[in-house]
């Protein structure tokens, strides 16, 4: 059964992550993931958009997919979380992403929740949360 990681985990996870891939990015200023990525940005983080829909949101080059990161990426540069603004239903095949493509953090946002997912996430070796707010939680470190 799923549990997610202790607190002072998440909050070393936190502060150490320097980019961010939001899967389900939206350009609509007036949505929950882009209000949030402006906030994460504000905090530091390079946020890139991982939608197949616009080809630019919050002057960040887009991808339509975890595994066309490196387009957007410098050699030397390394996605730390995968943020997820998505629909429960599809958490499953983006785990099945994260696992094939070893990504370090997978942050499945408030509501979005697939435990089976993401224990197989966990089980993977990927630093898993699952129905928390990713900035609230990065808002409440001092």
């Amino acid at each position: 059964m799923f549990t997610n990681p202790p607190q002072d985990e998440i909050e070393k996870l936190l502060r150490s992550a320097r980019i961010i891939a939001m899967v389900g990015l939206s350009a609509d200023a007036t949505r929950p993931s882009n209000r949030v990525a402006r906030a994460l940005r504000g905090f530091g983080y390079r946020v890139i958009p991982v939608t197949p829909t616009q080809p630019n949101i919050l002057g960040e080059a887009s991808v339509p997919s975890l595994a066309d990161l490196p387009v957007v990426l410098k050699s030397s540069e390394r996605v730390d979380i995968v943020d997820v603004f998505r629909k429960s239903e599809f958490v499953a095949g983006i785990v099945d992403e994260c696992v094939r493509l070893k990504m370090p953090a997978l942050w499945l946002q408030e509501g979005v929740i697939d435990p089976a997912a993401a224990e197989r996430a966990a089980q993977a070796g990927i630093f898993t949360v699952m129905d928390r707010c990713l900035y609230k939680t990065r808002a409440a470190l001092r």
